[in-house]
């Protein structure tokens, strides 16, 4: 008998890890959770190498024979991230061929500080892609305005996108459509398209972290708004993602995709990501067991993951109550008064933030432990 982890991709959904550490891969605890649980792929960002790196020996001696280079600091960090993507990526070489390059992936992001910048995501995505030299890697691209260009011509070039610091659904509509437009230009080109991949990262728990408190002043202070703000606590992440898998159906059941899917395209998969819910009243598996459906990946942490290995209970439940999502989005703009466009802006700003901070605190790390290396 499966545990329940295991079970998820019968629903059609694949389950990646939001984490990496050196330890984690030599250890054989990666290769353990792909054979017992189903594991499928591995995210990385910032705050986790911000993670792994300053608060661990695990490179130590890496960092230490690096710094007798001439590399400088963002150099040094990029070859250590670059081997722990590649020896991932070894580890899901087999889940890789198995699954049809729909799955295997490990994801690497281009420097937080790009996230507004076209032409230097492009560059510093290719010379990734270049280095890593794995198939079944990612390059991690924000879905900002200036990154849908971005994401358009690497996908034009056959690099693997993952588009990450999604929260608006006009947003993500774009971000889909860029992907289309960039397999047609591909394929324009003469290029195969069999092999292109990409997921679009829709962040869930940040837009109720937000949401929430405004909503609890709304209960507080407006009799004539309280009743549906109360309805609407916690419920809007959910409600958005399950309109962005309507759009999803709707951009990847067409008729102009069905065309690039007969020369062996594959759809750009919705992947759930900020899964762990932050507000401990509610349960903590909320966003993993609404979210649970068909062409779909989720991406977790470990203690998330671990908890649901216990306690989930999955279900195909991402298509149910679609016209109670959209109505409860309804709700929110035209009864309560909040616009989500405007929260998800927010969000977007304080996502590119809440990564530059991080990779900021990595740099210094990198550059004091480069120091008492060269003593």
């Amino acid at each position: 008998m499966k545990n329940p982890l295991a079970q998820i991709p019968d629903f059609g959904q694949s389950i990646w890890l939001d984490y990496i550490r050196r330890s984690f891969i030599s250890s054989g605890e990666l290769k353990k959770l792909i054979d017992e649980d189903d594991l499928r792929g591995v995210t990385s960002n910032p705050a986790i190498f911000e993670e792994a790196i300053a608060h661990s020996d695990d490179y130590n001696d890496t960092i230490n024979e690096l710094a007798k280079t001439d590399l400088s600091t963002e150099e040094i960090f990029l070859k250590l991230a670059v081997e722990d993507v590649q020896n991932a990526a070894d580890l899901f070489k087999g889940v890789y061929e198995k699954t049809d390059a729909l799955d295997g992936y490990v994801s690497l992001e281009v420097s937080p500080g790009l996230a507004k910048d076209t032409e230097g995501s492009i560059a510093e995505a290719r010379s990734s892609w270049k280095t890593l030299d794995r198939k079944n890697v990612m390059i991690k691209i924000p879905g900002t305005e200036e990154g849908i260009p971005a994401i358009k011509e690497l996908i034009s070039e056959g690099i693997n996108i993952n588009v990450t610091l999604l929260f608006g659904l006009e947003r993500y509509r774009a971000v889909a459509e860029a992907y289309v437009e960039g397999l047609e230009a591909r394929l324009a080109k003469g290029e195969s398209i069999e092999h292109v991949a990409s997921v679009a990262s829709f962040f869930l728990s940040r837009i109720d972290t937000m949401l929430d408190p405004q909503l609890e002043e709304i209960i507080k202070t407006d009799s004539n708004r309280a009743t549906p703000a109360k309805q609407l606590l916690g419920k809007v992440a959910i409600a958005s993602a399950r309109v962005a898998y309507h759009i999803y159906k709707e951009v990847f059941k067409s008729e102009r995709f069905k065309a690039l899917e007969a020369k062996g395209a594959k759809p750009q998969r919705l992947l759930w990501a900020s899964t762990s819910v932050k507000n401990k009243a509610y349960d903590p598996l909320m966003y993993l067991e609404a979210l649970i459906g068909p062409e779909t990946v989720d991406t977790v942490p470990k203690d998330t993951l671990a908890l649901y290995r216990e306690n989930g209970h999955p279900a195909d439940r991402l298509e149910q109550e679609l016209e109670e999502a959209q109505y409860q989005l309804y709700q929110l703009e035209d009864v309560v008064g909040i616009k989500l466009l405007d929260v998800t802006k927010k969000l977007e700003e304080e996502g590119i933030e809440k990564f530059i901070k991080p990779f900021g605190s990595l740099m210094d790390v990198l550059a004091k432990k480069r120091q008492e290396a060269a003593v």
